[in-house]
């Protein structure tokens, strides 16, 4: 049974906080720089309000089993474009990965910037996460700009 794609209502915010909980929990090990104490990344209930934002779930039997959402963004003068459409919380509980319902909402989502008129999509994703590379690679993603890093506390400058 394929689940059904909609738009996120302000009814499904307590399950997509918990959602975003877990995928901070997943991402901590990837990210050493993220706080330890109890975070929050978004605002869930303003990309479901917001007319630059829209956030979608797949739903199977009564139970959303994936998440994400894209935002409608200025992008850098420079640039070719005006705007991008920016991925992300992309998420699915780890009992239902593997059965393609991130797909569904990358396609819901992709959908969604293309009628807004926006062709430029980005998103970030750590490199310590194979599986999403793929994932995204298979969408028709192409690794772009490495974001580097370098914490400087230890370092003795003479």
């Amino acid at each position: 049974m394929q689940p059904i794609v909609r738009k996120a209502t302000l009814n499904d915010v307590p399950v997509l906080l918990k959602f975003e909980q877990d995928l901070i929990e997943a991402e901590r090990p990837m990210d050493i720089t993220i706080k330890k104490e109890q975070i929050s990344y978004y605002d869930v209930s303003k990309f479901i309000k917001d007319d630059d934002s829209e956030l979608f779930v797949a739903e199977l039997n009564n139970e959303i089993v994936a998440s994400g959402y894209a935002k409608i963004k200025d992008d850098r003068h420079y640039l070719k474009h005006d705007k991008q459409g920016y991925l992300g919380f992309m998420f699915v509980p780890e009992r239902h990965r593997g059965n393609g319902y991130n797909k569904l909402i990358m396609d819901a989502l992709l959908k969604w910037c293309k009628s807004k008129n926006i062709h430029e999509i980005r998103l970030d994703v750590y490199d310590e996460n194979p599986s999403a590379i793929r994932a995204y690679e298979k969408v028709g993603f192409k690794k772009h700009l490495i974001n580097m890093r370098l914490d400087i506390g230890d370092l003795d400058f003479k």
